[in-house]
Parts: structure tokens; sequence; C-alpha cells
């Protein structure tokens, strides 16, 4: 055997250990970022929101670390993408109760219109093919009003409850059934209704108050009032009653404010029980909601829809729609009958 040929394995090795070591450092500072429970700073909430996307790197380092022969680095990017896969498919989650006959089966939806750009005969076409019975829309504008209008939305939803602006901060929430005003969460920048939401069917009726969910995005300064948003939106999520969630929440399910407002450290729930993300509840944790349009971004999950654990969900489904760089999530409750 040649000097030559003893030097090209290990030469290989070599060069597997440092691609390897390339692969595990960055996926090890984001599971430090995933597991500690601190406020991170602005960058750092930002990196998390595609916390999902680390473990492909994880597998490849996994992958890799077999033939680097260093036992310690297999261990570790084994371990490495054990964690990713919990985080990915977690098995702490808040689940809705069984269903009982004695419910209320409604579809919802929620879009962020971006500004009132979405294309409004698409929004009304999803709300007619999916059945759509009670309808959030985040950055409404009195355009889009208008637009959402001529293509037909008050045949389909004939209740209304909306407080447009020319920025990011309107709302509105179209219904088939009555709505009632209940308030705005306070000293938030955008608009957050709470709505009180009568819906009858198969002459049952159950009545359940809608939060319609937009809070400021974690960008710059600003990080500060995001995480006042989110607690804001877990202590309404904390009252008692049938309670929905539903909007663009600016936060997935890798950010620890997040996982808060579930868990209901915000304010604890009557029942003890956590609030329930219909996504995660019905495995579609990976489907991306931002950005549809514009950055060139790998996909994150910043809209959800999120109930009360005595409210069932099943159906969720994510839907494209044009003008709007967030996707229309829509599931189907169940709401128990009675108050």
């Amino acid at each position: 055997m040649t000097l030559t040929a003893v030097r090209k394995p290990r030469s290989r090795r070599l060069t597997v250990l440092i691609v390897t070591l390339l692969l595990v450092v960055p996926v090890a500072v984001m599971s430090l970022l995933r597991a500690l429970p601190v406020e991170w700073p602005t960058t750092a909430v930002q990196m998390l929101a595609f916390m999902p996307w680390v473990a492909l790197p994880a597998a490849m380092a996994a992958g890799l670390s077999v033939f680097s022969r260093r036992r310690w680095l297999a261990v570790a990017a084994s371990a490495l993408l054990l964690a990713q896969v919990f985080w990915l498919f977690p098995l702490d989650f808040g689940r809705p109760a069984a269903s009982t006959a004695d419910s209320v089966v409604l579809p919802v939806m929620s879009l962020n219109s971006e500004y009132g750009q979405a294309d409004a005969d698409e929004v009304v076409r999803l709300v007619r093919e999916n059945r759509v019975q009670l309808l959030a829309v985040q950055e409404h504008s009195a355009s889009f009003e208008l637009e959402l209008a001529r293509a037909g939305v008050g045949q389909l939803l004939p209740h209304r409850i909306s407080s447009p602006t020319d920025d990011a901060a309107g709302s509105a929430v179209y219904s088939a059934f009555p709505l009632e005003a209940v308030g705005l969460i306070p000293d938030t920048p955008f608009h957050m209704p709470t709505v009180r939401v009568t819906a009858t069917s198969g002459g049952l009726s159950a009545s359940f108050e809608l939060t319609n969910v937009h809070t400021l995005p974690p960008v710059d300064s600003r990080i500060a009032q995001w995480r006042h948003d989110l607690a804001a939106v877990g202590r309404v999520g904390a009252r008692p009653g049938h309670r929905v969630l539903m909007g663009d929440f600016n936060a997935s399910y890798d950010h620890r404010e997040f996982q808060e407002l579930l868990d209901g450290v915000s304010g604890t729930r009557p029942d003890g029980s956590k609030l329930v993300d219909a996504g995660i509840a019905n495995n579609s944790r990976l489907l991306p909601t931002w950005p549809m349009e514009g950055m060139n971004l790998p996909g994150v999950v910043l809209d959800h829809i999120v109930t009360g654990a005595d409210i069932g969900s099943s159906g969720y489904s994510v839907h494209r729609v044009p003008g709007s760089d967030h996707a229309a999530v829509i599931a189907l409750l169940a709401v128990p009958a009675g108050g």
C-alpha cells in the first residue's frame, strides 16, 4: 500500500468531520435558542420561526457523523436530530375534548389580506366551496370591504363587524350568524376585537367568543410590543366560556411566547386545560402560511386557529390567496351546544 493510498481515506474522513461540524454547530445553536426559556433578542426570535427547517441539516449531520469515526460526534448529532423530531411532532400539545352529538359544527376561516390586497373573488370562492360560516380578516381595508361585497360575501355571510383602516391595523369578522361586539384587546397597535357568535345547526344553538388576532410582528424595538400582544391574547383565551382565537399571531409553535399562550401562562383557564392549536391537533404542523408572495424565504406557520379544549376541530387546511403574502387557514369546529 502506498503512502498516497493511506492519505486518501484520512483526507476523506477529515472532510467528513469538517462538514459534519459545520452542520452540527448551527443546529446546536438553534436548538439552544429553542430549548432555553429566555426572552431572546429580535434576531433570535425571527430565526426561531424557521426552526422546523433545522431538521434538514440535523438529519444530514447525523448521517455524516457515522462516517466521521468520532463516536462523540455521532452521539451529539443523533441527539440533536431526536430533538428536532420531538419539536416537529410534539407530544405535549393541547388536545381537544372528544366531540359530542350535542355540538354545533361550523367551518371557520382566517386570512391576513395584506393591506386589503388579497383577491376578493378567491376569498369568496373559498368561503362558498368550503361552506365557511365565520370569516376573520386581518389588515382589512375599506376598499377590500367593497371588493368582498362586490364578490358576493354578503349573500353567504350577511352579518359583519368591521373596522377597516388604510394601514395594517384593520379587522373584520363576517358571519352567517348574528354577531355581538364584546370589545377590543387594549393597548395593541392592531385592532383585535372579540365578538360573541351565536351559531345554530340542526335545532342546536351554541354561543362562543371569537377574537380576531393580529399581533405586531417581532421586528426591531417593537419586539416588546409583540410579547405584550401575545400575552394579552393569552389572557383572553384564559377567560371562562367557549373561546376561539384565530388570525395572524406572527408567531410559530417554536416561539416560547406562543407556547405560553397555549399553556395558559398568561392566565389559567378555569378547568386548567391548555388551548388547542387546530393545525397541530390535526397533524398539519408543517403546512406553511407565510410568505406566500414577496420574500423568497422558507415557509413558516404564523397564522393559527386556536380554541379552548372544549371545542373540537377537524378538517384543517391551508389555501394560497393571490394578492396576499399570507395563506388562508380553514378548520371545522365543533362547539358544545348551550352557553
